[in-house]
């Protein structure tokens, strides 16, 4: 993808980022006009979102102190695997940063440090991001890194098949983790896209090419970059360095349907029993997110996550015969109090989410862009003010309607099994 020259250009650094001769640079060299020891005032965050010819979308912003800059590819995800290649999408996240374009892993990784940039990746159910945090002034020219193109090396397939089943082994004795993964396949059937497992190892290193060959291509990717005060420059710097990156198709959304059903792991030794009861949510993440601050403030833990909105809920093993009721109870239909409130957290937490570190706002950039095709913070405030008493009644009525999914995890031999919760939102 990335050519070598590109890369090069990448790992070269202006004289005006060199270190004095005295090993610093003051406040006045660095800053003209600006008198040493004085904070620079902060600016309201303004967003900028191009689509190319391509199919990639850059969005950025250019307030925040840090860049961080993001390519996901939403075709990525474990629920993009096709059957038989199960831990494609894992292993994939492991081959990141890894050699490519004719420059070695070591090359690479020297470039991001000489750069003072934080390598990242991270792969989900339905996508996987590759990216890094940096100076505002170094982020641009790092871009290319995003499109090298993976040589294969035997010994970087071997670190990869080795950090997989690292994190196969460290799911598996995470409670929450498998609490999740068991909620999954009790929504959507355990041989479907979206209800076959996140963390498996074992995939074959030419799966994991052909699927990567097919998925990782930028046609309906986005890129989202913070800290970038030129957007305009930015996307013109982009479109060269992903120049002869991959374009593929635009990914489709994987098939799966909401089926409800329950999953356990019986786990006595623990002596305590995790579960999670969850319904198939509404498409408004705004919505999704008020009616989760509902359910916590009926006394669970409410949460929400791709395609699902629900409660968890966990006790020592002697009270694991209330943690239905406590679960079912909190699924009624709010009040106006309870929304109000829940607007008020659900607003506060995402306002304050884009604004605790650069790399969790191109997340909520990400998201919005996929969710919405546009990114606002002034507009997603907005939004949580919009949400009326009628919509998360509503809501919540649709929701109940459906079947519920039911996971339990633990000492979970006093546990209602999901018929019995089931019937309770008949």
């Amino acid at each position: 993808m990335a050519s070598l020259q590109v890369l090069r250009r990448a790992a070269g650094t202006s004289a005006r980022r060199q270190l004095s001769t005295s090993g610093l640079l003051t406040a006045v060299e660095e800053y003209p006009g600006v008198p040493s020891g004085t904070p620079t005032p902060a600016k309201a965050s303004t967003a900028s979102v191009t689509a190319l010819p391509n199919g990639l979308t850059v969005v950025t912003e250019n307030a925040a102190s840090t860049s961080t800059v993001s390519l996901t590819f939403p075709g990525a995800g474990s629920s993009n695997e096709a059957m038989g290649e199960q831990g494609a999408a894992l292993l994939n996240k492991c081959m990141a940063w890894k050699a490519g374009s004719g420059v070695s892993s070591l090359v690479l990784l020297r470039i991001l440090e000489d750069n003072g940039a934080t390598p990242f990746s991270s792969v989900g159910r339905t996508s996987a991001t590759v990216g890094y945090t940096a100076s505002p002034d170094n982020a641009p020219q790092l871009v290319s890194l995003l499109a090298t193109n993976c040589d294969y090396e035997k010994w970087d397939l071997r670190d990869a098949k080795k950090a997989a089943s690292v994190l196969v082994d460290d799911a598996s004795m995470n409670t929450q983790i498998v609490l999740t993964e068991q909620l999954y396949a009790a929504a959507y059937g355990a041989q479907t896209p979206m209800g076959r497992p996140l963390y498996s190892a074992g995939c074959s290193t030419d799966i994991m090419k052909a699927f990567r060959d097919r998925s990782y291509g930028i046609n309906g990717a986005v890129l989202a970059a913070t800290g970038i005060p030129d957007h305009e420059a930015f996307v013109k710097a982009t479109e060269e360095a992903l120049d002869d990156a991959p374009v593929g198709s635009k990914p489709a959304t994987p098939t799966s349907s909401f089926i409800g059903g329950e999953s356990r792991v019986a786990a006595p030794s623990i002596g305590f029993a995790h579960v999670a009861l969850a319904f198939e949510g509404p498409s408004s993440s705004i919505l999704s997110n008020v009616m989760k601050q509902c359910l916590t403030l009926s006394g669970v833990t409410g949460f929400t996550t791709t395609g699902l909105l629900g409660a968890y809920h966990g006790t020592p093993t002697a009270e694991s015969a209330m943690i239905a009721d406590a679960l079912c109870a909190a699924f009624s239909s709010p009040d106006a109090d309870m929304v109000k409130r829940a607007k008020a957290l659900a607003k506060a937490e995402a306002l304050f989410a884009l604004d605790s570190g650069s790399k969790v706002l191109a997340e909520g950039m990400t998201a919005s862009i996929l969710e919405t095709g546009t990114f606002s913070a002034a507009e997603i405030s907005k939004a949580y003010d919009a949400v009326t008493d009628k919509q998360v009644a509503d809501a919540f009525a649709t929701m109940l309607k459906g079947t519920p999914a039911l996971a339990a995890v633990g000492d979970i031999a006093s546990v209602h099994y999901h018929g019995t919760i089931a019937s309770r939102f008949g």
